[in-house]
This record gives C-alpha cells, structure tokens and sequence, in this order.
C-alpha cells in the first residue's frame, strides 16, 4: 500500500511543479550580467536535453560531495552537472520571488566548449 500511495504521488508532484523536475543534466554558468538589486539574473542553465536556457538560476551545492562543492570549474559553465531545476520562492525586501535553482547532485564531465558558450548566451 505504501508503494502504491508513492506512485500515485509522483504525477501530482509533476504536474503542480515546474516543468522542469525532471532530473537532467545541465552546463551552470555566469552569463556576465550584473545587477544592483535582488534578485539577481546572473547565472543562466543550459539543458542539455532540450537545449532550452532557463536564465536568473540559482545554485545548490548542499548535495554535492564537499570537495565539489569547492571546484572553481562549478561556476565558470565548465562542467555538466547532474541534477534538477526547482522553483523556490525566495523574499527580498519583504517581496515573494518564484524563483529556479539548479539543484546539482553530481559532477558528470567537463562541458565542451560549445556547451559553455550556449549557457553563456544573454
């Protein structure tokens, strides 16, 4: 019954969640703007799958083995990262944000430099 209660559950968590729960791999990387305010649109993700852009992402390292968590590579779009797009909704200055994060989970290879220079696109 247990198994059962959890498979039902999964279409209704996909279905009222974001589009994009479904794990993948993504190229996470600084797309050179800046900003003054929060929040931030700086860092774009690149889904490898579709190829899709999804701007202003946030990381989460916090499952990531402690020495990736460091890896200078993580940032710069040099890595393909295993992983999932999550909306969170983040306040700044007492105003709600639905925001993405990239919920990373592993390391899976270096980027190719065509990688890298898609996620970078504005």
């Amino acid at each position: 019954m247990v198994t059962f209660k959890l498979l039902a559950a999964v279409p209704l968590f996909l279905a009222a969640g974001s589009a994009y729960a479904v794990p993948g791999l993504y190229v996470y990387c600084d797309n050179g703007l800046r900003c003054v305010k929060a929040p931030c649109r700086s860092n774009n993700a690149l889904d490898l799958k579709t190829g899709a852009i999804i701007k202003g992402v946030s990381i989460d390292t916090k499952r990531l083995p402690e020495k990736d968590r460091a890896a200078d590579l993580l940032y710069a779009g040099k890595l393909v990262l295993r992983g999932v797009i999550e909306r969170r909704t983040v306040t700044y200055t007492g105003k709600a944000y639905e925001l993405p994060y990239l919920v990373a989970t592993a390391i899976e290879r270096k980027a190719t430099a065509g990688e890298t220079a898609r996620c970078k696109a504005r």
